[in-house]
């Protein structure tokens, strides 16, 4: 029964007006990874385009999970893992709906880019990611911008834990 209350709560507060403003940077963020992965998959093959000393456009397909990790060739367990990242983001937007103002903010920015990533995994079956910071012959993983916007939400998640006593 109180899951019931839940959904119902959920429902009531997921159209409050703040909740629209962080609806609205979710779908910013979706639209601006969208955007750059098109201009990059219609105007890029898999040559490797030098932008300045330290960053590379460089198109690779990641069927792993952040930055590569879990890559497998099995599609079951390529499927398993989106579908625990589907499960993932629904439980953050449950989060997100019952949490504080500056949650929402750092919520909003997991969830855009979170999103834009496995819309790709879903329609493309890998993610393309495209940016290659590097210094001499050291490479960063390669990532792309729903990847930025998920680090900096992680981040700054972690680091108002340590500093924020609730």
């Amino acid at each position: 029964m109180n899951f019931l209350i839940t959904i119902k709560e959920i429902r009531e507060n997921f159209f409050r007006k703040e909740n629209i403003y962080f609806i609205t940077l979710i779908g910013v963020i979706f639209f601006f990874d969208r955007v750059t992965k098109l201009k990059i998959l219609n105007n890029f093959s898999e040559e490797t385009f030098y932008v300045t000393d330290y960053i590379n456009i460089d198109l690779t397909w990641n069927i792993g999970i952040g930055f590569g990790f879990l890559s497998t060739t099995s599609s079951f367990f390529y499927s398993l893992v989106t579908l625990i990242i589907g499960l993932v983001i629904l439980f953050l937007f449950y989060i997100f709906i019952r949490s504080e103002r500056i949650d929402k903010l750092i919520y909003s920015l997991i969830l855009g880019g979170a999103l834009g990533n496995v819309y790709d995994r879903l329609i493309y079956k890998a993610v393309p990611d495209f940016i290659d910071l590097h210094y001499h012959n050291f490479h960063w993983f390669t990532f792309n911008v729903a990847d930025i916007f998920i680090t900096v939400g992680i981040l700054t998640f972690i680091i108002r834990s340590f500093f924020v006593k609730n």
